[in-house]
Formats: C-alpha cells, sequence, structure tokens
C-alpha cells in the first residue's frame, strides 16, 4: 500500500499532466481530449511508482512495456513521458503537426518511450500477447501492460486475442480496460452492450479486477495483486469518468474526438489548476 504522501504525489502529477494534454490538443485543434483525461491517472501510477522504466535507456531489454491499444488518447502517453523526460515539453505543442515527432497515435519508430505503434483499434491485446509470450520463451521476467478502450473490446479481435492470453497463461500480461462507458457514437450500453465486462474475462480465464480508475490507492493495490498471480493474465477493469477533471467534459460523449476552442481551453485549465493549488 502506498503512503498518504506518495498516492497525493501521484494525484497533483496526473492533475498537471491534464493541462498538458488540454494545451496540446487544443494547439492541435484536433484529438482526443475525453480519454486522455479519463486514462491519465492510470499512466501515471505506472510510469510514476509501478514500471521499471527509464527515459535514460528508453530501450533497455528488461524493462516494462506498455501498449496503449485505444491508441486514440495517445496525448495522455505523451504528456506522461514527456514529463519523465524521455523528450522535450515542447513536443506536446507541436501534437499533430506535419513532419513533427507527436502524431495522432503512438509511433514508436518516432517517438522515445512508445513500445508499439497503435490506433487501429483491438489489435493491441494482440501485441502485447506476443511480447509476454515472447518474454516467457526467452526467460525474461519483466510485464506487459496494456491500455484497452470500453469501446474497443466491441472487437472481435480483442477476444481472439484474450482467448489466447489464457491459453497460454501469460501471468506477466496486466491490462485494463479504462471503463468510462462512453465512444464516439454515445453511451457503450447504447451503441453496442459490452457488459459485464468483468464476468467476461472471468469466464475467459482471467483474472480481474475492478477498481475505480480515479482512485490512486486502488490502482496501486490492482497493480501489485495482479504480479502476484500465477498462470493466468490479469484484468483490471478500470471505472473512470470520461473527461476527469473538467467538469463541461465529464461523462460527455460530444468530448471523445473534438479539440476545445481557445475559450473552453482556458475555462478547463483554469479548473485544473483550481484543484494543484
Amino acid at each position: 500500500m502506498e503512503t498518504t504522501s506518495k498516492l497525493e504525489e501521484l494525484e497533483l502529477i496526473a492533475n498537471k499532466a491534464r493541462i498538458d494534454i488540454i494545451e496540446s490538443i487544443t494547439a492541435a485543434k484536433s484529438g482526443h481530449p475525453g480519454g486522455s483525461l479519463s486514462v491519465i491517472d492510470i499512466l501515471t501510477v505506472l510510469y510514476y511508482d509501478k514500471m521499471n522504466v527509464s527515459s535514460e535507456e528508453p530501450r533497455k531489454k528488461d524493462r516494462d512495456r506498455l501498449v496503449l491499444s485505444k491508441g486514440h488518447v495517445a496525448p495522455a502517453l505523451y504528456t506522461t513521458l514527456a514529463n519523465k523526460g524521455y523528450f522535450p515539453k515542447e513536443e506536446l505543442l507541436k501534437l499533430r503537426k506535419a513532419g513533427a515527432m507527436l502524431q495522432g497515435h503512438p509511433d514508436m519508430k518516432t517517438t522515445p518511450g512508445i513500445d508499439a505503434s497503435t490506433g487501429s483499434l483491438g489489435q493491441g491485446l494482440s501485441i502485447a500477447n506476443g511480447m509476454a509470450l515472447s518474454a516467457k520463451l526467452d526467460g525474461e521476467s519483466h510485464d506487459i501492460f496494456a491500455i484497452l478502450g470500453d469501446g474497443e473490446i466491441q472487437e472481435g479481435q480483442i477476444w481472439e486475442a484474450a482467448m489466447t492470453s489464457a491459453h497460454y497463461k501469460l501471468d506477466n500480461l496486466i491490462a485494463f480496460v479504462d471503463h468510462n462507458g462512453l465512444q464516439i457514437d454515445g453511451s457503450n450500453v447504447e451503441v453496442m452492450n459490452v457488459l459485464p465486462i468483468d464476468k467476461k474475462f472471468e469466464a475467459f480465464n482471467w483474472h480481474v479486477i475492478v477498481i475505480d480508475g480515479h482512485n490512486f490507492s486502488e490502482i496501486s493495490s490492482a497493480i501489485d495483486e495482479a504480479r502476484e498471480v500465477i498462470g493466468k493474465p490479469t484484468m483490471i477493469v478500470a471505472n473512470t469518468v470520461k473527461g476527469k477533471g473538467v467538469s463541461f467534459m465529464e461523462n460527455n460523449a460530444d468530448w471523445h474526438g473534438v479539440a476545445p476552442n481557445d475559450v473552453q481551453s482556458k475555462l478547463a485549465i483554469d479548473e485544473l489548476r483550481g484543484k494543484i493549488q
């Protein structure tokens, strides 16, 4: 269990990162703020507390890996990596610009710290499976983390991959579903109901943990628990709020893939700054 001071530090880091996310998407005039804001707390715990990674050695062999399967929320990952020193923060304001490092989806060939090029939804869990199986075959002990969207798990390939993860007993694979309940066309329940997520993965022989994806203690404890599991992959179903931290974006599917204008951006940033003072 993390100490109160550590958890408060992680929350502060995440809320500062939310400002960076809004600023980068505003500068780009395009992007996906809703899901970026819902997933940033998970990324903060992973990169600042749990994963064995280093910006000084971004390709070191024994590092943990992360596959952001829901690649459209790249601004959250980019912000995390920039703040960890993988590349200059100035790059964040060049998001989606022609010729810039940071494009709309993660590209492992151009961006330090990116372990998998993603964005075609449904494929990330298969990529993570390959990494986890390779590590086992090579006798390596690092962990593979994957982050899926809840709308994304409507894809059939996810369930083929889920069956594969369990079949090969990939206990070095720890996945999250960022369950904010919304996708581009509305609620998951209305578009294509994915519930109950936990029971589905349990039926595919995964170890499943359900948490509040904005509770830093629960995120931390779930990762610790997952690392103790033997013979099964773990799925952490993180119940989150789309647009978390910005009141007019929260639980609003309209902010799935729309950049705020300058006035909206200022309102959002002022609100977020109020949370870190």
